[in-house]
């Protein structure tokens, strides 16, 4: 009943085969420690993957379009363009903004994921779960479906169809209108 640990001589189990606490500490430690390490793999090996085109002929999308004009901050100029919103009652969302010819920014949010495109810096940013509050263009789908925006943005609408979703920290801000 006897067994002797290797590090340190000692034996592991008591006279009444019980394991003794440190033994039982060292285990618990030691499948810790794997237990973490094999999730760091698991999720060190996700990666996002693009979302798919949209497809506006799907059933269940409401698209609007209208003109925009944003301030990335306060101190820069103000880039007017077209917007184009789309919605599905599944919280799927589109956003696009073109500077004609070309589109400038392009959102795109589902369910549990959501992905964002600048095209002039040609970068790509996206990720799983709830949109990060600090992009714009990511809460504008939900203001106008009528939640509030998070910490620090604020929402403001007038009668005429014309709203203002902005920042006071930063100065970054959209404002425009959709045709209904």
């Amino acid at each position: 009943m006897f067994k002797k640990s290797m590090k340190c001589g000692r034996p592991i189990f008591d006279p009444e085969g019980e394991i003794s606490r440190s033994a039982l500490r060292n285990c618990r430690a030691f499948c810790r420690g794997i237990m973490i390490s094999a999730l760091i793999l698991v999720a060190a090996c996700r990666t996002v993957h693009p979302l798919p085109p949209v497809n506006f002929s799907e059933p269940g999308w409401t698209v609007r379009q209208g003109q925009l004009v944003w301030r990335s901050r306060t101190e820069a100029p103000e880039i007017a363009g077209e917007i184009l919103v789309a919605t599905r009652p599944d919280h799927s969302s589109f956003v696009q903004f073109t500077k004609t010819p070309l589109p400038f920014m392009v959102a795109q949010t589902t369910p549990d994921s959501w992905q964002i495109h600048s095209v002039p810096d040609d970068r790509t940013y996206a990720g799983g779960g709830k949109p990060p509050g600090r992009i714009i263009w990511l809460q504008l789908p939900a203001c106008l479906a009528g939640l509030p925006p998070p910490e620090p943005w604020r929402w403001e609408t007038s009668s005429d169809n014309h709203w203002h979703l902005y920042n006071p920290r930063t100065g970054e801000s959209l404002e425009g209108y959709l045709s209904p």
